[in-house]
């Protein structure tokens, strides 16, 4: 079982890890003229490629097609960058783990953080996108903070599996930007997920952001109740990542620096 210290520990090194969030945020456009705005901009650029080619190429009939993509679009970037950026955290850090005594567990935790920070931003552009094009929000919109946690444990949970072993096996790397790209037309974003054979259907259970993705798109899109079972499935699933991706990190953390 994880110890309690280990939140005694986050707790003493709470200001470390403020420090660690604002420099992710603030590092990620640094040197750029618009700053911050392109949190806004990547998205809205990718929104307006992806709501022509769709429905005006390659024909897919959905009303408010825009609505219907962005609720599913905004948390796939959240968590293909958080967990992009998290994966070579530790190596990224190798320095500063060398010369100063810190729980290691802060860098991939500030780095999620920070996306989800980024993500919550973003979240505006969709929210003020849902209201302008009449689609609106109902009580279903209460989900949306239990579909962001379990996103963000699942993020998490990862990036500490991921960041660890990145240390020892350096293209793991590139193995999660192939996932990635892999990743989005296997998730349900800019298609219908009943548009897969039936005989397939069977993936969209087992590929944990293909149902959060699907649970956005309940609460904020069709104005249902998710799919709870799965949803508490993935819940439950994300803590167990979470467990088991921590104690690997803090077994593996013991050689870090051997390795950086």
């Amino acid at each position: 079982m994880i110890k309690m210290n280990v939140f005694s520990e986050l707790y003493k090194y709470r200001e470390l890890l403020k420090t660690n969030v604002k420099k992710e945020i603030r590092g990620k456009y640094k040197g750029s003229w618009l700053g911050v705005i392109w949190t806004f901009l990547n998205p809205l650029l990718m929104l307006a490629v992806y709501a022509f080619v769709f429905p005006y190429i390659l024909r897919v009939e959905v009303e408010n097609y825009t609505i219907f993509m962005i609720v599913a679009l905004i948390p796939w970037n959240f968590f293909t960058t958080a967990v992009i950026s998290g994966t070579s955290c530790i190596n990224l850090n190798g320095a500063i783990l060398k010369k100063v005594y810190f729980p290691r567990e802060i860098i991939p935790l500030s780095v999620t953080i920070s996306q989800l920070i980024n993500f919550l931003i973003t979240c505006l552009i969709m929210f003020l996108f849902i209201l302008v094009s009449g689609v609106g929000f109902t009580i279903h919109f209460l989900y949306f903070p239990l579909i962001v946690l379990i996103q963000f444990l699942l993020t998490l949970g990862i990036n500490f599996i991921l960041s660890s072993i990145t240390v020892f096996v350096n293209d793991v790397a590139h193995f999660v930007q192939i996932g990635m790209t892999l990743g989005f037309y296997a998730t349900p974003i800019v298609y219908l997920s009943t548009m897969l054979p039936e005989k397939f259907q069977w993936a969209m259970h087992v590929n944990p952001m293909a149902v959060i993705v699907e649970s956005y798109r309940s609460a904020l899109y069709y104005h249902q109740t998710p799919d709870l079972f799965w949803l508490e499935v993935w819940g439950l699933l994300s803590v167990v990542i979470l467990v088991f991706g921590y104690l690997l990190f803090k077994k593996l953390e013991k050689t870090f620096v051997e390795e950086l």
